[in-house]
C-alpha cells in the first residue's frame, strides 16, 4: 500500500506559479498511474473532487482537463519516488485544496476519482486576485 504527501501549496497572486509535490512512500511510484485533483470549498465529497492532470504508470503519457491544459504540467521523478504538478499563470478560480492520487488502473490515464485507490492529505493553493 502506497502512503502519498503533498506539499507545496501557499498563497500567490493572480499570475503568479507554484509547484505541487507528492512524495510517496511505501510502495514506489512507478507501479502507479498518478494524478492530481482538486476540491473547491463547499463540496466535501471525494467524488466530487475536480480532475486536474494524470500522468500512465508505464507511457509516461499525461492528459489534463481544459481548465489548465496550457498552464499546469504534470511530472514525476521515479528515482524520488515524487510526482509533481507546476501551476503557471494562475487564476483566482484555481483556488482549491489539491489532492495527489494514485491508481492501479493500468489503461490510461484515469480522470474520475473513484478510479483512484489512494489519496493524499491536500495540500491548500490559495490565487487571489
Amino acid at each position: 500500500q502506497v502512503q502519498l504527501v503533498e506539499s507545496g501549496g501557499g498563497l500567490v497572486q493572480a499570475g503568479g506559479s507554484l509547484r505541487l509535490s507528492c512524495a510517496a512512500s511505501g510502495r514506489t511510484l512507478s507501479s502507479y498511474t498518478m494524478g492530481w485533483f482538486r476540491q473547491a470549498p463547499g463540496k466535501e465529497r471525494e467524488w466530487e473532487r475536480e480532475f486536474v492532470a494524470a500522468i500512465d504508470w508505464s507511457t509516461s503519457s499525461t492528459s489534463y482537463a481544459d481548465s489548465v491544459k496550457g498552464r499546469f504540467t504534470i511530472s514525476r521523478d521515479n528515482a524520488k519516488n515524487t510526482e509533481y504538478l507546476q501551476m503557471n499563470s494562475l487564476k483566482p478560480e484555481d483556488t482549491a485544496v489539491y489532492y495527489c492520487a494514485a491508481s492501479t488502473i493500468r489503461s490510461g490515464t484515469p480522470v474520475r476519482p473513484l478510479s483512484y485507490g489512494y489519496w493524499g492529505q491536500g495540500t491548500q493553493v490559495t490565487v487571489s486576485s
